[in-house]
C-alpha cells in the first residue's frame, strides 16, 4: 500500500495479511515467537502485513499491550523490509487518536481503523469519525475494517464521499459474499484499493478490476495462497471449493466453544508453527491442541505444507 500508483485493469494488489499475537500461560506477549512469524510471512507469503485486526486482537489489548507489541512489529517490519499496518480498535474516538499518535511516534504511516462498534453511527458520526483520524493525521494513510461487528457497515456511496472527503483514506478491507455488492464497491471508488478475504476476492477478480487478497483461509499454504492470486478464475473456482470446505470444518470445530476470529487465524498459523500457542486474551475462549489436530488432518491434499 505504500506507492498507490495506478493499477492495470486486471493487476492483482499484493497480498495483505495479518499478523496474530503469542501469548504464554499468563498471558504475557511472546516477542521471538512473533518475531519469527512476521519473519515467516514476509518471506513465505507476502510483505504487506498487518496487526491488531480482530484476528489480531486489537480489540481487547491493553494500551500497555498494544505499545509492547506495536514497538516489536515496527522493529521486525523495519528488518524484513515489511510494509506495516497498525490496527487501532477502541470504542474511544480518543482512545483511537492517541493510540494513532503513538504509533506515529513509533515510526507507522499507514494504519488500519474500524467504526466503534457500541451503537451503530449516523452519517454525522461517520463523517466525524474520519474527519478525527484521517482529516487530523494528513501525512498517515488509512485503510478501512469494513465489518459487521461495528453495527454499521458502509455502503458503496459512503465510500465515494469519503475518498472524496480524505484523499490519504486509500484502501478497505472487508469479507463478502455478495457479488452485486463487489462490483458496486469497485465501480463507486475506483480510487480506493479494496481487499477481500477469498471468496469475495474471487468474484472481484471475474470483475476485470484491481483488488488485492486479503488472505485468510487460504495463509494454510502460502505458495497455494499466491498461486490464487496468480492464477485464473477457473483455478481460483477450484481452491474456493477447497476453502469452503476448511470453513465449514473451523467453525464445525468451534460450534459453541470458541467463535473469535483470532482462533481461527491461530489455527491456521500453526500450520506453519507447530509449537505457536492458541490461546486468546481472557474473556474469549480458545481453540486446543486436539482442534488443531482434527483441522490440520482434514485439510484438502493441496493445501496441505
Amino acid at each position: 500500500m505504500s506507492q498507490f500508483k495506478p493499477s492495470a485493469p486486471n493487476d492483482p494488489l499484493p497480498i495483505l495479511a495479518t499478523a496474530v499475537v503469542p501469548w504464554t500461560e499468563d498471558f504475557q506477549f511472546e516477542t521471538a515467537r512473533f518475531r519469527r512469524q512476521v519473519q515467516t510471512i514476509a518471506r513465505g507469503l507476502t510483505r504487506h502485513i498487518y496487526v491488531f485486526g480482530t484476528a489480531g486482537e486489537g480489540h481487547a489489548v491493553s494500551d500497555a499491550q498494544f505499545d509492547e507489541i506495536a514497538a516489536a512489529f515496527w522493529t521486525v517490519a523495519a528488518e524484513e523490509r515489511v510494509q506495516p499496518m497498525l490496527g487501532v480498535i477502541s470504542l474511544s474516538l480518543p482512545t483511537v487518536i492517541e493510540r494513532i499518535e503513538r504509533g506515529r511516534a513509533l515510526g507507522f504511516c499507514e494504519f488500519q481503523i474500524s467504526l466503534p462498534a457500541w451503537g451503530a453511527l449516523n452519517d454525522a458520526e461517520v463523517a466525524t469519525f474520519f474527519a478525527e483520524t484521517c482529516g487530523r493525521f494528513p501525512d498517515c494513510r488509512f485503510l478501512h475494517y469494513n465489518l459487521g461487528r461495528t453495527k454499521r457497515l458502509l455502503t458503496p456511496d459512503d465510500y465515494q464521499c469519503l475518498a472524496a472527503a480524505h484523499p490519504n483514506l486509500v484502501a478497505v478491507k472487508m469479507g463478502t459474499e455478495d457479488a452485486a455488492l463487489v462490483a458496486a464497491l469497485l465501480a463507486a471508488a475506483p480510487r480506493l484499493r479494496f481487499y477481500f478475504t477469498e471468496f469475495g476476492y474471487a468474484l472481484a477478480r471475474q470483475s476485470g478490476r484491481s483488488c488485492g487478497l486479503l488472505v485468510s483461509l487460504a495463509a494454510a499454504n502460502y505458495a497455494q495462497a499466491q498461486q490464487f492470486v496468480r492464477g485464473d478464475d477457473a483455478h481460483r473456482a477450484d481452491c474456493v471449493a477447497d476453502l469452503r470446505a476448511m470453513l465449514g470444518t473451523l467453525l464445525t470445530l468451534g460450534r459453541d466453544r470458541f467463535h473469535m476470529d483470532g482462533a481461527y487465524d491461530k489455527l491456521l498459523h500453526r500450520l506453519h508453527d507447530p509449537e505457536f500457542p492458541l490461546r486468546l486474551l481472557s474473556p474469549y475462549a480458545s481453540a486446543t491442541a486436539a482442534d488443531f489436530v482434527l483441522f490440520r488432518d482434514s485439510l484438502p491434499l493441496r493445501w496441505r505444507t
